[in-house]
């Protein structure tokens, strides 16, 4: 069997990406924090995201009991794969998760980096971080009906560069994970207000709006100080640069676009 290892930092977004890397390298089966998944359906396996510590959650991601590993086991030699992907922290951790498995040496090792930018990464972490929303890369209906109560939405259709669909995510909230909590639109438009308004070719900030997901964007309605210069359209690139840096700085987010409506200029 073809073993697979992709890694990366918690919250950065792995079991979304895993289920387009595993379509694209035509991969049918999944080991994420536990689970062992086959075409985005639950085969065996118990998640780590629903152990009550962070320690615990470890240990079951990588096996360490050797009924969950036995069950586990069991389930991938009856779905008889030529492929397996391991998700993990690091590369350490899925090597760890591949002696335990004992279904040969991982041959191709990739990093969550080199499929999401870092605004996608950045995104994932400020969702992890402030909202402790982890990912399931399997829908809703195939979370322990024990664990309902922890479910907080459905997540994600996942689909392929064709628009065809190859699976779904749940969200869900582990007890070991404490939120530092929500941040309102409101802090999000202010920062943005307030990075314009620093700035000498903004006369005043008329309107700002902003959305988060599915990735951050805003567009910004301004009135201009005049006079008018011949440099205006550079002027107004730096403006651009100077709310994407102050937005990051504040956030740790990156704003994917930053629309600005010229709406008046203002004289004296």
């Amino acid at each position: 069997m073809e073993i697979y290892s992709l890694s990366g930092p918690s919250g950065t977004g792995k079991s979304t990406a895993a289920l387009s890397f595993a379509h694209d390298h035509d991969i049918a089966g999944i080991i994420d924090d536990g689970l062992f998944i086959v075409n985005g359906k639950k085969i065996a396996g118990i998640s780590a995201k629903f152990e009550k510590s962070s320690l615990r959650a470890v240990k079951r991601a990588i096996f360490s009991d050797d009924d969950h590993l036995k069950e586990v086991q069991d389930a991938i030699k009856n779905e008889q794969l030529d492929k397996l992907l391991l998700l993990g922290t690091s590369d350490r951790m899925t090597h760890k998760i591949a002696q335990r498995l004992a279904f040969g040496e991982i041959q191709h090792y990739y990093h969550i980096e080199d499929l999401k930018s870092t605004g996608e990464m950045k995104l994932a972490k400020f969702i992890r971080k402030t909202e402790g929303k982890h990912i399931m890369p399997i829908p809703v209906i195939e979370v322990e009906q024990n664990l309902v109560k922890r479910i907080i939405q459905r997540g994600f259709e996942i689909f392929s560069q064709k628009r065809v669909k190859i699976g779904e995510t749940t969200i869900v909230q582990p007890d070991f994970h404490q939120a530092t909590g929500h941040v309102d639109k409101e802090t999000f438009v202010r920062a943005i207000q307030e990075a314009c308004e620093m700035e000498e070719i903004v006369h005043k900030v008329l309107k700002v709006q902003f959305e988060l997901l599915p990735v951050p964007t805003t567009s910004i309605s301004i009135a201009l100080q005049g006079p008018i210069h011949l440099n205006r359209a550079l002027q107004l690139k730096e403006l651009q640069q100077k709310v994407f840096q102050a937005f990051d700085q504040a956030f740790e987010l990156e704003l994917k676009t930053i629309n600005l409506t010229i709406i008046s200029v203002h004289y004296g």
